[in-house]
Order: structure tokens, then C-alpha cells, then sequence
């Protein structure tokens, strides 16, 4: 398991990271042990951390977390998920606010229709929060709820489960949305407006009004009847051969569309390092080829030309930076010369 937190310094600033053991990092950050921003800005106080299953979840978490406006930080602390969803699109609700004389247009719901599996609504949920909603429904679930098969596959989403509404009918989990949206790739027997995610995605964003997308069961999709709940049927463009998309799948194309131009963090760009000088890199084929040559790897004497042109072609392909040149170096230097084992 691994941990993106966050400390409240001294001086009121917030710092970000991730560990595999967050009770020892934190006291390494409140002891000083740790050289960086906390080191000077001691007393440093937990006030929130978040867990995921894998390093890299929890290092993209940090990377995005990092680049949040201090309100965007102060709302995720508080669990105020639909605060961080407003100041994530801050810049969008002034216009849309403006735009429509009033409130902020709010996040559209996203409305289960009979899910079958809890591990499948924790998925959507996942989905949902990966693009900035909160605001989940579900409508006499197969297996009922709250069902704890659903919070493992939430990766870290609780908070969307936590907060969930439960409905018996499609009828009541819309009652109060302006706009409706039923999802499906078939016809229905109903005439309706189609649009696609990015359309609907447009449309919710400009408002006015709450909006609502449903989904339906993961075997059969959203009943005719349910379809005729909605003012507009939202279909993806998909393969004809094969047009079955599993519910997390569906909910994050249309989350996605929504959140477009709503100003969510992505990870920074990282510029590459610029390509190693040819003399270190002509340093570094000269080690190993006199490595090879000491170990007899360079047989029969009549291949040896053109293996010594296979090993550089091949050692040249990469565009080694000068760095992973002094570190391949490193590593022959340690084979040609190995360390006494430690005691």
C-alpha cells in the first residue's frame, strides 16, 4: 500500500508527497531528518493523506495534487469534493456564472440503473472522481447497498461511495435535474435528440440547470422505459462489430468530455535531458569493449569486426543522456571490479 499526503507547515504553506510508510515519514518530516521545503518550516502537521494500491497511482496523485491552487488544497482537506471540483473550474464557473446570470452550473450526476455488481460501482465511481464528480445515484441495485465489494475497486474513490443516493426508481433519482441523458447504443423505440459525450460534455458545462447522465445494467443497458425518462440519448461512436463497453468505461468517456476546459491539474511536462557527448559515449563503448575483450567474449577472430559494429550500432540506438552514460560506467567499473562483500 502507498500514501500521497499532505503537511500543513509552520508558516501555513502545504507540502506534498508519497511514501510506503506514512506514520515513519511524517515523523522523519516533524523530527527535521529530512533535508527540503519542511526542514525550516517545522512544526509540520498530517492533515490529509490518501491510499492506493500501486507507487505509480500514488505518484501521480502527488504530481497532480502538487499543482492545486491553496483553495483547491484546503477543500480536499476538509472533504469538500464539491468544492475542489469548483476550484478546479473556478475560471469556467465565473463565465458560466456570468453567462447564465446566476450559480455556478453544477456537476452533472451520474445515475446506475440496476448495477448488477458492487465491484462495478466502484469503478464508476473511481471514474468519476479521476475527472472532478461527485454526485452519485443508484437505482435499485441487484445487490443492494451500501455493499463493501464495491469500496476495493473504488481505489481510493470512498468518498463518492460514501456520499451515494439510493433510489427506487429512475424517476425520483432525476427529479430535480433539468437535464437527462441516457446512455445507449441501440434504438429504443423512442425519437429523441442523439448526441455524442463531447456534445452532452458542452452542453452540461454551459447549463443552465443540473444535469444527469443514466447508465443501465452492465448485461442488457437501460430499459426502453428508462430511455423515455431522458430528454436526450447520448451514444459513442463505437465499432459496430463490437459495441459493448463496461459501465466504468462508459462513465469515464462522459465524465471526460465534461471536465474538458475545466481547468483539472494535469502532471507537469518534464523536459528529456539533452543526448550524451559522442566522447562520453565513445568512453563508455571503449569499457565494455575492453571488458569483452578480457572475458574472450570477442570469438572467432574473423567476427570480430563486425561484432564489435553490432555492439556499438546497438549501444549508439538509445540516445543515451549523459547521465545514464555515468551510470551504465558505474555498473561495468563495479563488474570489473567487484566490491568485497559487506559484513
Amino acid at each position: 500500500m502507498f500514501f500521497l499526503y499532505i503537511l500543513r507547515c509552520a508558516d501555513g504553506t502545504f507540502y506534498t508527497g508519497h511514501t510506503d510508510d506514512l506514520e515513519r515519514r511524517v515523523a522523519q518530516h516533524q523530527a527535521g531528518t529530512l533535508p527540503g521545503y519542511t526542514h525550516d518550516r517545522r512544526p509540520v502537521e498530517l492533515v490529509f493523506s490518501e491510499t492506493f494500491p500501486t507507487r505509480e497511482e500514488a505518484l501521480a496523485r502527488e504530481l497532480q495534487v502538487k499543482d492545486w491552487s491553496r483553495a483547491k488544497k484546503d477543500a480536499l482537506i476538509r472533504g469538500d469534493w464539491e468544492g475542489v471540483s469548483l476550484a478546479a473550474g473556478s475560471r469556467q464557473a465565473r463565465t458560466e456564472r456570468s453567462e447564465a446570470g446566476g450559480d455556478p452550473v453544477p456537476t452533472p450526476a451520474i445515475v446506475l440503473v440496476r448495477p448488477q455488481l458492487a465491484e462495478n460501482i466502484g469503478k464508476a465511481a473511481r471514474a468519476m472522481l479521476n475527472f472532478g464528480l461527485t454526485d452519485l445515484r443508484l437505482v435499485a441495485p441487484r445487490d443492494g447497498w451500501p455493499n463493501p465489494a464495491a469500496g476495493p475497486a473504488a481505489s481510493g474513490a470512498d468518498v463518492v461511495l460514501a456520499n451515494a443516493r439510493l433510489f427506487d426508481s429512475v424517476a425520483e433519482a432525476t427529479a430535480d435535474c433539468q437535464h437527462v441523458y441516457a446512455t445507449t447504443v441501440r434504438k429504443r423505440g423512442v425519437t429523441k435528440p442523439v448526441v455524442g459525450p463531447d456534445e452532452a460534455g458542452a452542453a452540461m458545462r454551459a447549463g443552465p440547470g443540473a444535469s444527469a447522465v443514466l447508465f443501465g445494467p452492465e448485461r442488457s443497458g437501460l430499459e426502453t422505459d428508462d430511455v423515455a425518462v431522458a430528454r436526450t440519448i447520448l451514444t459513442v461512436p463505437i465499432n459496430p462489430a463490437f459495441g459493448s463497453l463496461n459501465l466504468a468505461q462508459a462513465v469515464i468517456l462522459v465524465a471526460y468530455e465534461w471536465s474538458r476546459g475545466r481547468g483539472l491539474a494535469q502532471p507537469p511536462a518534464v523536459d528529456a535531458e539533452p543526448p550524451a557527448p559522442q566522447a562520453e559515449l565513445d568512453g563508455m563503448i571503449a569499457q565494455l569493449d575492453d571488458m569483452l575483450e578480457r572475458a574472450g567474449y570477442f570469438y572467432p577472430p574473423d567476427r570480430v569486426p563486425t561484432t564489435r559494429r553490432m555492439l556499438r550500432t546497438l549501444l549508439t540506438r538509445p540516445g543515451w543522456t549523459a547521465q545514464e552514460v555515468r551510470t551504465l560506467r558505474g555498473m561495468l567499473s563495479t563488474l570489473d571490479r567487484p566490491r568485497p562483500p559487506r559484513a
